[in-house]
């Protein structure tokens, strides 16, 4: 019997395990909605913070935190397992929040978003410890799943959602509800089986993760052009992000070789394609199409969902069996799904064959993203869980910032004469970039 089948015969949401999937699924639902909510806030924060300069730092801010998070806490859960760890990153997670909900002006409010990254970070890695640990292996498909799908309720209904409390309430409560919900879905988790283990001393890696945040931050905040030395910050940035990078994950993570290589390969070209289209999406429609932001929302909602339904399929379709097939197919279906949406700039293409190219983008990431996961997982060795979510997760973290910043600089140079025509062909490199990701899936192993 198949390793899909194997785990269609135990559901996650029934049995000893069910407790622990509410909960893996709510905090995944948690951190979502915070995403999907801040960025519905913002400018009203900017507003009454008279903090706009601080626009692209407050996004930036958390990611930066997150890598230094990722880095220290890998090995630290290793150790003393994931129960701690959740502790720690929930108290955290939810000082920063409330930290951003009541700050007096946007310096506090940046400082919230640090510490909530941090603790974001840290959850981050304890909560892949606590499916590597609760879960057989046949099983874990179908969580990855849950934990995919815990992002499309929040894609669908956060936006109005956060809109209409900070109407109602104000934006402070956007983030000030956050502690009540984040405390129930620990609870759910907090009876997880956690059991520790040996780490490795890795003399010097905080400070190189340091660096490497430095550099997501730089190439954040440069990518967007707010200052005029943003070339420096650009280049500096993505210095710091490779050389961090490269003393952060574990040696020979770029080498592209079988095993955890060649996962963190796949998993960088994958994840940068799918975050470099899909910041000129709404853009696209808008321009080329003349819809209005609320509709390119629900574009971009369509492949949410069907994001979701490719890693149900995944867990589920005995014919997906083959786990490195799978993250094949599903790098195939991105870049056709990429490239195909590039042809919102034809007019004699209908918009429904847009929409549907952008849902098979997203059913493409879905087979492949969630595998990638089982597939890391797989490769840890006894105790070292949380080190190889660490990189996991780093690894994404670095690739995504620096590919998202390098396309914001390309696009800036025509965006006054031709943002349209760059915006096409930038969604077209980022089609390209998802075919890379069939070299090093060549290589990985079941």
């Amino acid at each position: 019997m198949t390793a899909v089948a194997d785990a269609a015969v135990v559901s996650p949401w029934r049995g000893r395990h069910a407790r622990t999937t509410v909960g893996v699924f709510s905090l995944a639902f948690l951190f979502a909605f915070e995403a999907l909510a801040v960025a519905t806030v913002m400018p009203d924060v900017a507003a009454e913070l008279d903090g706009l300069r601080w626009y692209a730092v407050a996004f930036a801010a958390p990611l930066a935190a997150g890598v230094v998070a990722l880095a220290a806490s890998g090995p630290q859960v290793d150790r003393l397992g994931p129960g701690p760890a959740l502790r720690r990153g929930l108290v955290v997670f939810c000082a920063g929040v409330v930290i951003a909900g009541l700050a007096p002006d946007m310096p506090v409010f940046v400082l919230g978003r640090l510490v909530h990254g941090y603790g974001g970070g840290v959850l981050g890695v304890a909560l892949y410890v606590v499916i590597a640990q609760a879960y057989p292996e046949a099983m874990r498909p179908r969580v990855f799943a849950v934990l995919t799908t815990a992002w499309v309720l929040p894609a669908l209904v956060g936006p109005v959602l956060a809109a209409h409390v900070a109407e109602q309430l104000g934006w402070r409560w956007v983030f000030l509800g956050v502690p009540v919900v984040a405390v129930a879905a620990w609870l759910l988790v907090a009876d997880a089986p956690s059991t520790p283990g040996v780490a490795r001393a890795e003399p010097g890696r905080l400070a190189w993760a340091v660096a490497a945040a430095g550099g997501v931050l730089a190439v954040s905040v440069g990518g967007q052009q707010v200052v005029a030395w943003w070339p420096v910050l650009v280049v500096a940035g993505l210095a710091a992000v490779v050389l961090g990078g490269r003393q952060v994950l574990p040696a020979g993570s770029w080498s592209l070789a079988p095993g955890l290589s060649a996962v963190l390969g796949s998993r960088a070209a994958i994840g940068t394609a799918m975050a470099a289209a899909e910041v000129y999406v709404p853009l696209l429609l808008v321009l080329e199409r003349g819809l209005s932001l609320a509709q390119a929302g629900w574009v971009l909602t369509t492949g949410a969902v069907t994001w979701s339904a490719g890693a149900v399929l995944a867990a589920r379709w005995r014919l997906l069996a083959d786990q490195p097939g799978r993250v094949r197919t599903g790098a195939l279906l991105l870049g056709v799904g990429i490239a195909a949406f590039a042809t919102v700039s034809l007019s004699v293409v209908p918009l429904g064959v847009v929409v549907v190219a952008w849902g098979v983008a997203g059913l493409g990431i879905g087979m492949a993203f969630s595998t990638l996961s089982v597939l890391a997982l797989a490769t840890a060795g006894e105790g070292e869980a949380g080190r190889t979510s660490s990189a996991l997760q780093l690894n994404d973290y670095l690739a995504n910032s620096a590919g998202v910043a390098v396309g914001g600089v390309v696009f800036a140079a025509f965006a006054e004469t031709a943002p349209d025509a760059a915006a096409t062909a930038l969604v077209l490199a980022a089609a390209g970039i998802a075919g890379l990701a069939l070299v090093p899936a060549a290589r990985l192993r079941s």
